[in-house]
């Protein structure tokens, strides 16, 4: 199970990007043209930020059930805040991600409640792009101390 869910969680990294990405872009671009917030630009978000939550969902799930890796930091807490691998593991990864996560729901919620189209396209396009760079910040991309493979098998 652990191998499945690591796996998933792998893959769905990109299409995270890619909603984040492809949202974030069509409100800088709303915002600049100044035009009207579409059905397209609601459905990308929300695709966005319900695909982020299920990678959260596994990310927690890997966390505190599945990877022998976590299973380790909890055991020794204190000895893995000493260890920048371990720490990484136990603390940074998935904080970086709540936060993003939680970037984009405030966006979200604020951009729904803005009574202007543009107001709609700046708050998305801030709140994005600030989630984007936590969870892009928090990702272990390979060449780092805890570095991943981008294509995992």
């Amino acid at each position: 199970m652990y191998s499945a869910v690591l796996l998933l969680h792998s893959w769905l990294r990109w299409a995270v990007l890619l909603l984040g990405l492809i949202s974030a872009g069509r409100a800088i671009a709303g915002a600049r043209t100044r035009r009207a917030w579409l059905p397209a630009d609601e459905r990308f978000c929300r695709l966005f930020v319900s695909v982020l939550d299920l990678q959260l969902l596994l990310g927690f799930l890997l966390y505190f059930a599945l990877s022998p890796l976590t299973k380790s930091a909890l055991r020794d807490f204190g000895g893995a805040m000493g260890d920048p691998l371990m720490r990484f593991w136990a603390v940074e990864h998935w904080f970086g991600m709540l936060i993003g996560a939680a970037f984009a729901h405030v966006g979200l919620v604020r951009a729904r409640r803005a009574a202007v189209d543009t107001l709609k396209h700046r708050r998305i396009a801030l709140f994005f792009v600030l989630a984007l760079i936590a969870v892009l910040a928090s990702i272990p991309w390979p060449g780092r101390l805890y570095g991943r493979p981008l294509l995992r098998w």
